[in-house]
């Protein structure tokens, strides 16, 4: 077939985090199948033609270069992938994803394991209502009525609820719900690189620390009891006044904002390097100004072991960094996950690098952005 085809397909799951199959069917028919174009609302409804949990439904246009058995092929192998586990018997039962073509362009279609429109399209009001969201005058190329039409002469007593979800076509989409991202880690833990990825791969605003132009880092590796207090508080100082700066209003041209650092991240390095009465002073500073500033709706935590850590500066190279000790960065991610346990009620997200190269392997940077949508799905942000 020469060209693309409009089709339409619909999606249904009543097993496990329904929404988030939905989305992630979504992602992969975007990336395997071809452009979606529209996507209606989704719809939960009760079981049919079996006992079971309630589902959730919707329906998405796709134009797609592939031939109908190609399509076919291509829907049966994302099921798959999503844990769908087809009945020998081929009756009906609970499932992660299913995914149905409904029209293949006006084609009439009819062979041994494909028939193209469905053929129970019409019997069902939890294909047809979402249907009409998006193609309300779309003629059945057999039944010679409209999708309006189809729905009114519908005699499936089911009834469908329009929740508040919405399902997006990609990932920028779905990223672009979000306001504030941060992500943080340990020195060397990569989390700058993967904030300017991700800026640069979803349009986010991105937001640096501006770490290089601090004047007492160099001489704090040097001497850290001289110099842990001042390098602390022109930290605090600068964070601060770059969050409200740069986070107090968006850019209307990006996305969301990410940055490679949250300021809570003053208070865990202060506990580490300064005293007791020095801690206590520069505590009831921090408290003030953490009133003030924006909270991320992702708190992104990237765990790595200190061994890998070490690697990772050696290899950036930065002089006052080459003498960082294993003990003062085995504080640090103590003194992190200590924050994560200590703040249940943030969202927070821990991914432990261990052997990931996000920046080599795009394998690997796919891994980091799948949990970061699985977190905003689960999240329901």
């Amino acid at each position: 077939m020469v060209g693309k085809q409009k089709v339409y397909i619909s999606l249904g799951s009543n097993v496990g985090n329904r929404l988030a199959m939905l989305q992630k069917a979504i992602f992969r028919i975007h990336a395997r199948v071809g452009n979606v174009l529209d996507i209606s609302s989704v719809y939960e409804n009760p079981a049919v033609g079996f006992q079971g949990a309630d589902f959730l439904n919707a329906v998405a246009s796709v134009l797609t270069p592939l031939g109908p058995k190609d399509l076919l092929q291509a829907l049966l192998a994302i099921e798959k992938e999503m844990g769908r586990i087809r009945m020998e018997s081929g009756g009906h039962g609970p499932r992660t994803l299913d995914l149905d073509i409904i029209y293949y362009g006006s084609e009439l279609i009819q062979q041994e394991d494909l028939t193209i429109p469905h053929p129970r399209m019409a019997e069902r009001k939890f294909v047809l209502k979402p249907l009409a969201d998006i193609a309300p005058q779309f003629y059945h190329p057999g039944l010679n009525r409209d999708t309006r039409n189809l729905l009114m002469e519908c005699r499936d007593p089911s009834i469908l609820t329009k929740t508040k979800f919405k399902l997006f076509r990609d990932r920028a989409g779905l990223f672009s719900q979000l306001q504030f991202i941060a992500i943080e880690g340990n020195i060397g833990a990569g989390k700058t690189t993967l904030s300017k990825m991700i800026a640069e791969d979803f349009n986010a605003k991105l937001v640096l620390e501006r770490f290089a132009d601090n004047p007492f880092l160099p001489k704090f590796y040097e001497d850290p009891g001289r110099f842990a207090f001042p390098l602390e508080m022109s930290f605090l100082a600068d964070r601060y006044q770059q969050f409200m700066d740069d986070t107090s209003q968006f850019d209307l041209f990006k996305n969301f904002m990410v940055s490679d650092y949250d300021i809570f991240k003053s208070l865990i390095f202060a506990k580490i390097t300064l005293g007791q009465e020095e801690f206590n002073l520069y505590r009831k500073l921090f408290n003030i100004m953490y009133r003030e500033v924006r909270k991320p709706e992702i708190y992104l935590y990237l765990y790595q072991n200190v061994d890998r850590l070490l690697e990772n500066i050696k290899r950036r190279g930065r002089d006052y960094e080459q003498n960082i000790g294993r003990d003062y960065l085995e504080k640090i991610n103590r003194g992190y996950l200590d924050f994560l346990k200590d703040h249940p009620e943030q969202n927070n997200l821990v991914i432990d690098l261990g052997e990931l190269d996000f920046v080599a392997d795009t394998n690997d940077y796919e891994k980091i952005l799948g949990h970061l949508e699985d977190q905003v799905l689960v999240k329901g942000l």
